[in-house]
C-alpha cells in the first residue's frame, strides 16, 4: 500500500535520511525504533505527508504523493492518513466530540452524519462518558483514546503514531497498544509507529531498526 523509494532529508548539514527504501502493506503493523537522532520522526513525518524528502518518492497505491501540491495534498492527507501524536494535541477549548469531527468537517462531511460517526467511535473506545468533556477533564490516557477517535474519524487507510504511548503510564500504555491491534481486527487498520516501548515493538507484525538514517534490520 505504501512504498518508500530512496527518501533522502537533511536540515542545514545534518543529513538525517540517507536513501530510505520501505514497504508497507495493507492491515500491517510496523514499529519504527532506534536511539534518538536514527531519523525515526522524519521517516514518519515524510511517509505521512507532513514533511517533503530532498529527494526520493513516496507511493501510495501506486500513486507518487511526492508530486502533489501543497492544497492536493492537504486533502489527500485529511481523507486518506491519520495521525497519533505522544502529546494528544487536542484543541484544550473544544469537548471530546468537538476535537474528534474537526478532521472530518476540514472534508466538508455533513455536521449531523460527522457527530453520528464521532459518537460511535467514542463509545468503541469507552468513552461514552467523555463526550461533551474537555481534555482538561480527561485523564491521559482518555486523552489519547480521544486522539485515536479522532484519526480514525475520515476512515484512514493508515495511521502513523509518533511515540503514542510515551506520555502513558504503564497501563494506559498496555491499553493503547491492545486497542492498536483490536483496530486492525475490527476494520483492517494500517498502522506505522514510532516507539521506544519494546513491548508495543515486539507485538507488532515487523520492527524496522534504524541508525544513523539508514535501515539496518526490518
Amino acid at each position: 500500500m505504501l512504498q518508500a523509494i530512496n527518501l533522502r532529508k537533511s536540515y542545514n548539514s545534518l543529513e538525517v535520511l540517507k536513501g530510505i527504501d520501505l514497504t508497507i502493506q495493507r492491515a500491517e503493523i510496523v514499529s519504527i525504533v532506534g536511539s534518538s537522532g536514527a531519523g525515526k520522526s522524519t521517516l514518519l513525518h515524510i511517509l505521512g505527508t507532513l514533511d517533503e524528502p530532498d529527494a526520493g518518492e513516496v507511493l501510495f497505491d501506486g500513486q507518487n504523493i511526492t508530486n502533489l501540491g501543497r492544497t492536493a495534498l492537504a486533502r489527500f492527507r485529511n481523507r486518506h492518513i491519520g495521525f497519533v501524536f505522544q502529546f494528544h494535541n487536542l484543541l484544550p477549548e473544544f469537548t471530546a466530540i468537538e476535537n474528534v469531527c474537526l478532521p472530518a468537517y476540514l472534508a466538508d462531511r455533513s455536521e449531523n452524519e460527522v457527530r453520528v460517526r464521532a459518537r460511535e467511535l467514542l463509545g468503541l473506545l469507552n468513552l461514552d462518558h467523555r463526550v461533551d468533556h474537555k481534555p482538561s477533564e480527561m485523564s491521559g490516557g482518555e486523552q489519547q483514546r480521544v486522539s485515536v477517535a479522532r484519526a480514525l474519524i475520515n476512515s484512514p487507510e493508515i495511521i502513523f503514531a509518533d511515540e503514542p504511548s510515551g506520555n502513558l503510564d504503564s497501563k494506559n500504555a498496555q491499553e493503547l497498544h491492545e486497542l492498536f491491534f483490536w483496530l486492525r481486527k475490527e476494520f483492517g487498520q494500517t498502522f506505522v509507529i514510532v516507539t521506544h516501548n519494546d513491548t508495543l515493538a515486539q507485538m507488532a507484525d515487523r520492527t524496522i531498526v534504524m541508525r544513523d538514517g539508514h535501515i539496518i534490520e526490518g
